[in-house]
């Protein structure tokens, strides 16, 4: 059995797709997925499974959420040593201690790609965010203070984007690889 994490997108944000992670955790089991764990309340699902297609997982998980919580949520699916293999790859100016500094890893939902993205949101805000393309992900980092100045926070949720991607933090992402 493999482990995998599934990055459900939009789940209990402002009052919005509202599911309980004491919830989830038996649907997701109900799947057939083993050693089941969730992380914060925003979506993070830990599990193991012999299927070794991370697409097909993704689907299954789709699928439940729309016939068991009636909720149409994009997934992303990624093993686990592939996210450390990735978070290996980020950036020295990604996941610093610099408070003043927002630190995330952009996933493409498939069939997304990572050009389309950036094709679509333009170059960071000089000064303010940067960037780093890897394999089909976006490290991406942005001053806290002046968010709202920036390019990529401001088109991250526009129609057209929002649907191609989910984010998380640098902290998320490093204590769920570990779970």
């Amino acid at each position: 059995m493999k482990r995998y994490i599934a990055l459900l997108r939009g789940i209990n944000i402002s009052g919005r797709n509202k599911v309980a992670m004491a919830d989830l955790r038996p649907a997701i089991e109900g799947l057939g997925y083993d050693d089941v764990v969730t992380h914060l309340n925003s979506g993070n699902v830990i599990f193991s499974s012999e299927e070794g297609n991370e697409t097909v997982l993704a689907e299954n998980i789709q699928m439940m959420l729309e016939r068991q919580f009636a909720m149409k949520i994009p997934v992303f699916v990624i093993r686990c040593d592939k996210l450390e293999s990735l978070l290996d790859k980020a950036p020295d100016w990604w996941g610093t201690s610099d408070k003043n500094i927002y630190d995330n890893l952009i996933f493409m939902i498939p069939p997304a790609d990572v050009q389309e993205l950036c094709k679509k949101i333009g170059e960071p805000t000089e000064g303010l965010e940067q960037i780093q393309i890897s394999d089909n992900a976006v490290f991406w980092s942005f001053d806290r203070q002046r968010y709202a100045k920036a390019n990529w926070w401001k088109k991250t949720a526009e129609a057209g984007i929002g649907e191609m991607i989910t984010i998380r933090t640098a902290n998320t992402l490093r204590k769920i690889v570990k779970m």
